[in-house]
């Protein structure tokens, strides 16, 4: 973070975690559907096998007992959109940062995929929240996607990294997107970056160690952390995924299969 940035700011950037962050985005019932599994459990979990922080909707984090906070980071989404919309990736707003602050928040999140129908929208709204994030002293993680019906291809380097640029030139402090497979590419444009990176986890395929491994790659071409929400919490054991998610990441060791 900007050393010019607010006392509070840089103190509730620290509150995240560690220099290396693991984050465990659990907004998806919005989009998807129930999670399948009870919330204040999970967070638990998570809490005591090396989350660092969690990201959720404003009604999920009522559900969750304060007392899991004491070791882990609370991130409240503001944006959303559900599967059966006509356009999925029209995201639009759905809580304020004043409601994310009267919530206990860490920080926030938002939602931009750059490239949809709707994205002038989409980015104006990330730059209403940056500057209401710059007044009430709130770090701001943008999840940052290249999704349309002209994207062909919403890992190509050249446009993972503009729609990072989008994000950092609209004032967020993380970057969470869904990195190339390519690690030179992923290297480039984590150098090339004006915030800290965070890799997406995305999709759970068949293999769990496929998904750990470009956690692992992430980690080694230069990412600030990851942010892996569906390999935990779809997994028949969270906590195991979890340990060795933070092995990759706090201790930054090869993704082991198992």
């Amino acid at each position: 973070m900007d050393a010019t940035a607010s006392f509070g700011r840089r103190l509730r950037r620290g509150r995240l975690g560690r220099s290396a962050l693991l984050l465990v985005p659990l907004d998806h019932a919005l989009e998807a559907g129930p999670l399948g599994a009870d919330l204040d459990t999970l967070a638990g979990r998570l809490a005591e096998h090396g989350a660092d922080g969690v990201v959720v909707h404003k009604g999920a984090a009522r559900r969750i007992r304060p007392a899991r906070f004491r070791d882990l980071s609370l991130i409240v989404q503001l944006t959303a959109s559900t599967g059966l919309a006509a356009d999925p990736d029209a995201k639009y707003p759905v809580a304020t940062v004043e409601e994310a602050l009267r919530l206990g928040a860490d920080a926030v999140s938002v939602h931009v995929n750059v490239a949809s129908r709707t994205e002038a929208a989409q980015i104006a709204h990330l730059a209403a929240v940056a500057e209401e994030c710059d007044r009430w002293s709130l770090p701001l993680l943008a999840m940052m996607y290249v999704r349309g019906p002209a994207v062909r291809d919403g890992r190509s380097p050249e446009l993972v990294a503009h729609a990072v640029a989008v994000a950092a030139e609209m004032g967020a402090d993380l970057v969470k997107t869904a990195l190339p497979d390519d690690p030179e590419a992923t290297a480039r444009i984590i150098a090339g970056a004006a915030v800290p990176v965070l890799a997406a986890g995305g999709a759970p395929g068949p293999d769990p160690g496929a998904g750990l491994g470009r956690m692992a790659a992430a980690m080694r071409a230069g990412a600030a952390g990851v942010a892996v929400g569906r390999l935990v919490f779809t997994s028949p054991d969270p906590a195991a995924v979890l340990r060795r998610l933070a092995a990759v990441v706090h201790d930054r060791t090869p993704a082991v299969a198992r």
